[in-house]
């Protein structure tokens, strides 16, 4: 018997009525509408596709999306203003700087003058120190999806070893700062781990496996451990076809739960981001989790 697939459109929809929800409850204790803004540079065109998927989220929520658009004169200055007047602005409660920037532009300078805690792709330092401490309020979207999944399972999977394949600050690191915080025996594996050739042992063994290191089909399907969940973040285009970092194929022979490529992690990914905009508002709303 193969490996149950865990399907994010589904799982999306259960989120979006949880959003649907959270601002039913707020509008009974607050006025105003949970706001995001999106700061854009330039046109390109996977950015104004990110976008598109946003605003239709939020829509389907009724969260306000709004786009703050800089042509390609601007500066790395002029983004800074528009950052920081959205960190003076009450009626915006989370913000997103658009990828890609001109190579000029120094990133961590721009994503650090954002408020933490209106960064709601959790990318500034101070975000990623509280999933450290396990204080997280905002995590990153990608990595919150991993763990939606897993929840879904409804495997207890308290002590149970976890793997995490890639150690990207947006993926990998927060997935296994927030295994460790569920209380996951965690560990993770980056290119060192490759290179010694200890890679297939720790796979062998985990439990839970979350592999995000962008390498079509990394993991042969015989190394994945019996009985397991495995969260294939990867997407990769192979022959014109897209695929995982994992042999799908001869994994889903092995594991108990399984995410397809396309299909499994992605569809949650802009839901997740909806959900920290909510935990944005209420944090800056005064209100209660």
């Amino acid at each position: 018997m193969g490996a149950k697939l865990l399907q994010g459109k589904p799982i999306a929809e259960k989120i979006k009525a949880e959003i649907r929800a959270e601002i039913e409850s707020c509008s009974k204790k607050v006025t105003g509408v949970p706001a995001l803004r999106a700061i854009q540079f330039g046109d390109d065109q996977a950015s104004a596709l990110y976008l598109k998927s946003q605003k239709k989220a939020a829509e389907s929520v009724g969260i306000r999306h709004e786009v703050t658009a800089l042509n390609a004169k601007a500066v790395e200055d002029d983004l800074i203003g528009e950052i920081e007047r959205a960190n003076r602005d009450p009626n915006v409660h989370g913000m997103i700087v658009q990828m890609p920037l001109p190579k000029s532009f120094r990133v961590d300078r721009i994503l650090e003058a954002m408020d933490p805690d209106k960064d709601v792709e959790a990318v500034t330092t101070r975000n990623l120190g509280r999933l450290v401490i396990n204080k997280a309020g905002l995590a990153p979207c990608t990595a919150s999806a991993c763990v939606r999944l897993i929840e879904e399972t409804g495997v207890d999977v308290y002590g149970k070893e976890a793997v995490v394949i890639g150690s990207s600050k947006v993926v990998g690191l927060p997935a296994f700062l927030l295994l460790i915080g569920k209380k996951l025996t965690s560990m993770i594996c980056h290119t060192g781990t490759f290179k010694s050739g200890a890679l297939r042992s720790h796979v062998r063994r985990a439990d839970v496996l979350v592999v995000s290191a962008g390498q079509p089909r990394l993991i042969p399907g015989g190394w994945v451990k019996e009985g397991s969940i495995v969260i294939d973040v990867g997407i990769n285009q192979v022959d014109g076809k897209t695929v995982g970092d994992v042999d799908f194929e001869g994994a889903k022979q092995r594991a108990a739960f399984i995410t397809p490529v396309p299909g499994g992690v992605g569809p949650l990914t802009v839901m997740m981001l909806m959900k920290n905009l909510m935990t944005a508002f209420k944090l800056q709303k005064g209100i209660g989790s």
